[in-house]
């Protein structure tokens, strides 16, 4: 579990959603499938939340805190 000011959540979010319409040419539908939450909390695409992890990590690593 990792703890984000806005600033750090706010590049997260910049990167993921970079290379998500770097993959898909701004698929905004697709975008919105995968992520969508099922009723076991995890996403309809697994990749999409590891990605969001990955970023997660970069972030926090970069900040040193």
């Amino acid at each position: 579990m990792y703890t984000m000011d806005e600033h750090e959540a706010f590049e997260v979010m910049t990167r993921f959603l970079t290379a998500f319409f770097q993959r898909t040419n701004g698929d905004m539908a697709t975008l919105m499938a995968d992520i969508a939450l099922q009723g076991d909390g995890l996403t309809n695409d697994p990749a999409a939340w590891n990605d969001w992890l990955t970023y997660v990590r970069e972030v926090k690593a970069a900040s040193g805190r």
